[in-house]
């Protein structure tokens, strides 16, 4: 019989797709309500966390809910009956059921949000649209030549020198390192209290996202011989290539705008379509992000889309994409949130039951979004 799935083994596998460090500071991702501790044998995936979804939850036995939006964006000042959170997160607790959120940090992720959105859309050769800044450093540490294989290999075990689609990226040079034993020293080399040791060293240098800075300097200080680990730690100013936010890829023909509204509208089943283009044009290299990117105009231009799908853009963004003389540069196009989103719950499916195939990953039918469009060309013809 299969060991028993818990709730902090599924999270484990998220954050290590998802660190929650490369989340937004504004996100609050990971576990919302509920006990980490608890074997999950059936779990509920949704966009959001609603009354109708928690109902849907209890109706089929689930014991876990996770949600691409948090249902606790702000601490709570009281946990009551009262307002659309704090109720919830009451019948969550009295019923048993655990809440977890994977958020911006699902959307900075390889293969995250915005890339099951572009692939959805039919596009090939994906990639990030940006890259994150200010999100890397670089570890370097010096170990005795004998130890370097050891070392290395337990930093890369960790995380580091991941960089691109490569990994245990490491650079090593040779040198000498000098100390001198204090007198309440457990020195590798020499003797408490003796004189100055000089050894053969070598300089070791990895790359390190932010976020796994903790678990690497843990790793190379358990690997390392020495019982004082001298280690710098420096800022890198390169774009991490393995966290970001949009994507970017392309059609595997042309086709005229209009076929590629109808292309959107069709897949991410959306009512309406709110965008700026002109009508005339042809797309091929086409920018996505889900959920609200209208802040990432600027950068689908500059990688040269001719199409951006996102949501949540507002009138005088639209004029964004006009150049001097008013002529759209770039098709910006709006399709909504739920609309950008909703695929988060088959991606964490596919994602889930692949990893944990005893576990029961069922899907909400619910339409989470409060949101709806009116046609009143329908409604006259209804």
């Amino acid at each position: 019989m299969n060991p028993s799935v818990t709730i902090r083994d599924v999270a484990q596998v998220l954050e290590a797709w998802a660190p929650p460090g490369s989340a937004q500071s504004y996100d609050n991702v990971g576990l919302q309500v509920g006990d980490a501790t608890r074997p999950v044998e059936r779990a509920l995936l949704a966009l959001d966390m609603t009354p109708a979804v928690l109902d849907e939850a209890k109706e089929h036995g689930v014991t876990l809910i996770i949600t691409h939006h948090p249902l606790l964006f702000r601490p709570l000042k009281r946990v009551t009956a009262d307002g659309f959170v704090s109720s919830l997160a009451l019948r969550l607790a009295e019923t048993g059921i655990a809440l977890y959120s994977i958020h911006t940090n699902l959307d900075a992720a390889p293969g995250g949000v915005s890339f099951a959105l572009a692939e959805h859309l039919g596009l090939e050769d994906v990639g990030f649209l940006d890259g994150f800044d200010e999100t890397l450093v670089k570890l370097v540490t010096f170990v005795p030549r004998d130890h370097f294989d050891a070392v290395r290999a337990a930093l890369a075990e960790a995380g580091a020198g991941r960089i691109g689609d490569y990994e245990a990226c490491a650079f090593a040079t040779d040198g000498r390192g000098f100390f001198r034993p204090g007198e309440g020293a457990n020195p590798f080399i020499g003797q408490a209290g003796g004189e100055l040791e000089q050894a053969e060293e070598v300089r070791l240098e990895v790359e390190v996202a932010r976020w796994d800075l903790g678990r690497v300097v843990a790793a190379m200080q358990e690997a390392h011989p020495y019982e004082e680990v001298a280690y710098d730690v420096y800022p890198v100013q390169q774009k991490n290539t393995r966290a970001g936010l949009g994507a970017v890829g392309t059609l595997p023909a042309p086709e005229p705008l209009s076929a590629f509204l109808a292309r959107v509208a069709d897949r991410l089943d959306a009512g309406s379509l709110r965008y700026a283009g002109d009508p005339e044009a042809t797309v091929e290299r086409v920018a996505v992000c889900g959920g609200a990117g209208s802040d990432f105009t600027g950068k689908a231009l500059a990688a040269g889309a001719d199409a951006y799908v996102t949501s949540d853009v507002t009138y005088h963004q639209f004029f964004d994409v006009l150049d001097a003389e008013g002529h759209p540069q770039m098709a910006l196009i709006d399709a909504g949130h739920y609309e950008t989103e909703a695929l988060t719950e088959r991606l964490l499916q596919t994602y889930l039951s692949e990893r944990f195939p005893q576990v029961d990953w069922q899907r909400t039918a619910t339409r989470t979004s409060p949101m709806r469009t009116f046609a009143p060309e329908q409604a006259r013809g209804a």
